[in-house]
């Protein structure tokens, strides 16, 4: 492989931290009422910064390009990301912006989720390192609904990557403004992997059945991998076809918490498919690595090793 090439992935992303309360009764009660939660933990976050971590995990060459403040938040994020094996020089610091931050309210099986943008949103593709885009066999681009200073540049920064023989994904996650385009279905042409959960999948598609969605979206041009949470996953080909199905391995322990569970299946399906592997077995190994995070507080530490999952998908085979 060429010195190009010598990155598996760069990441586009938000570089936030999450401020996770978590606790088994968990309710918010407004009226200046105090409420004791059971934990509290300041974690990496942003959907980016914790798909990048995931895919260091499972072995990928992996960095992360995004933009923070100078402040402590900032300054964390830098540390924990590059702690993890992910390279953080397209991470660029901007005395001008604060950090976003979210706070995450969990308890079993459920959570909510405030945001404050910061800096997610003053990302541009300008200051996009083009040393780092030249590198990687493959370029993911996270939230990118909370993105929205990067879209106007996407076009044309995706059209390059491509044309220089690498490959796209995005994951669009929520819309925060409830219209669920924002440009996305002008890029779908643009985008190799789309990787939405179930809700997101039919508000894009325009349709209330997921498979439907699926298979409107890939008649776009993207492989579209649908997260279903408990119930696994779905795969309809680039331009339509057979949808495939990969279910959660079993005997996996209680879940602990769901965040970042989602990045870390689009970790795992990316790895999968930059090795070559079949769509189901790519799909599989997302579904077991989206699973193995349940195991840990926070969106990184339940991430799985390549062996962990492998050995994970063998067990639901």
């Amino acid at each position: 492989m060429s010195a190009q090439r010598d990155l598996d992935l760069l990441v586009l992303g938000d570089v936030n931290p999450d401020l996770v309360l978590s606790d088994p009764s968990l309710d918010v009660v407004f009226g200046q009422a105090e409420t004791l939660v059971e934990r509290a933990e300041l974690t990496i976050g942003g959907s980016g910064a914790i798909m990048a971590c995931a895919a260091a995990r499972l072995g990928l060459r992996t960095a992360l390009a995004g933009l923070v403040g100078d402040d402590q938040f900032g300054a964390f994020m830098r540390e924990a990301v590059a702690g993890r094996g992910v390279v953080v020089s397209g991470v660029v610091v901007d005395p001008g912006v604060h950090t976003g931050l979210t706070v995450v309210l969990a308890r079993p099986g459920d959570r909510a989720i405030l945001t404050f943008p910061g800096a997610i949103a003053a990302m541009t593709a300008d200051r996009v390192d083009r040393t780092l885009l030249a590198r990687a066999r493959h370029v993911h681009i996270s939230s990118f609904y909370l993105q929205t200073g990067l879209v106007a540049g996407l076009p044309a920064l995706l059209r390059a990557v491509r044309a220089g023989g690498a490959t796209t994904s995005v994951d669009p996650n929520w819309d925060p403004s409830s219209e669920w385009d924002g440009g996305l279905r002008d890029l779908l042409g643009e985008i190799d992997v789309l990787v939405p959960n179930e809700v997101e999948a039919c508000r894009i598609g325009g349709v209330d059945n997921v498979e439907r969605a699926a298979h409107a979206l890939a008649q776009h041009g993207p492989l579209v991998a649908v997260k279903l949470g408990a119930d696994g996953a779905l795969a309809v080909p680039a331009g339509g076809g057979a949808a495939v199905r990969a279910q959660p391995p079993p005997g996996l322990p209680e879940p602990v918490d769901a965040v970042g569970a989602g990045d870390t299946f689009d970790a795992g399906l990316l790895t999968g498919l930059l090795a070559g592997e079949p769509l189901l077995d790519a799909l599989a190994l997302a579904c077991a690595c989206g699973a193995l995070s349940l195991r840990g507080a926070g969106g990184t530490a339940g991430q799985p090793t390549l062996d962990e999952a492998m050995a994970s998908r063998r067990g639901g085979s």
